[in-house]
């Protein structure tokens, strides 16, 4: 498990938030892009909820010449079975779970706490909240595709 948290944007809709929801973005993005979205969620005034919006940590990705960018993990081809570096998508799952394990020390039950990606970020989403230790609320994950489906069980 990484040692430091990723550095992210947290919005609470309200004080002393009883839920929460980790979004994960997409290749080259950061988490100001899906920030965005909270205020147009028209979410109740009793809704008490915290997002996180971690960024993505910056790195060379394959496909795209070995450009730098924030990147869950590196895209070596284009073919979906074989893109995904599976060392990085491990750390990125690691990464998430140091977040989870955040909110429930910080008193946020995993029932009441859902995994959102887009893209790259929603595959980290599902790769990480399918094996996780907690049986979390649920997952989002938009425009995305799923990593070791043959293997979802926590590892």
């Amino acid at each position: 498990m990484p040692n430091d948290l990723l550095p992210a944007i947290e919005i609470e809709t309200a004080s002393n938030p009883d839920a929460a929801v980790i979004w994960m973005h997409g290749l080259g993005d950061d988490g100001r892009g899906w920030s965005e979205v909270v205020p147009l969620l028209g979410l109740p005034d009793r809704a008490t909820i915290r997002f996180l919006f971690p960024h993505a940590p910056v790195m060379a990705v394959s496909i795209n010449n070995g450009m730098q960018m924030r990147a869950w993990y590196d895209i070596r081809a284009a073919n979906l079975s074989e893109r995904a570096d599976i060392e990085g998508v491990r750390r990125s799952q690691a990464h998430v779970a140091a977040l989870l394990e955040r909110e429930f020390a910080r008193g946020i039950s995993p029932r009441r706490t859902l995994l959102a990606g887009f893209s790259q970020g929603g595959a980290i989403a599902l790769y990480a909240g399918l094996r996780s230790e907690q049986r979390l609320a649920g997952i989002v994950a938009l425009s995305t595709y799923l990593i070791g489906g043959d293997r979802t069980v926590a590892e």
